[in-house]
């Protein structure tokens, strides 16, 4: 095998691998799905409401499934595997290679996402006034079930 068939299967596996960490979705930067302002007609410092916690739950953060990175691991490894030996044994290395590949590129697409999307703690809180409203935190809440609260703005106190 010359040299510059062993670069160019080089230069292709770096590719694969500055690919695969693009893949990478936008961090998390907490609850978007909640509005932050409060209810019309009223200022977010004298708005005061008091309430009951109807539910404190574990909230998962999805994560991705890692196809992505299975994919271009394997496509990767594949072709560095087909880089070494000849024969059947050029065989056997881009099926090992695609094997390990994906293996490993799962593993970095996981372990790339570990860190986005952290796991948080939702507390619901029905209001006196039949509403209800939902708190996130990063850390368990010092809250429970049936507990009386005080909802101040965007604030949760006991």
């Amino acid at each position: 095998m010359t040299r510059i068939q062993r670069f160019t299967g080089m230069s292709l596996g770096i590719a694969a691998i500055a690919m695969l960490s693009a893949c990478a979705g936008q961090p998390y930067y907490g609850n978007t799905n909640y509005p932050m302002g409060s209810q019309p007609g009223y200022s977010q410092q004298s708005y005061q409401s008091l309430g009951t916690v109807t539910n404190v739950e574990l909230v998962r953060a999805g994560g991705s499934s890692g196809i992505a990175g299975t994919a271009i691991g394997g496509v990767a490894g594949g072709v560095l595997g087909n880089q070494v030996g000849g024969g059947s044994g050029r065989t056997a290395a881009t099926v090992i290679g695609a094997v390990g590949g994906a293996l490993i590129g799962n593993a970095i697409e996981r372990n790339s996402n570990a860190g986005r999307g952290a796991d948080v703690y939702r507390v619901s809180v029905r209001l006196d006034n039949g509403a209800t409203q939902s708190f996130d935190y990063q850390q368990s809440p010092n809250v429970r079930i049936g507990d009386r609260v005080r909802v101040d703005g965007n604030q949760l106190y006991r």
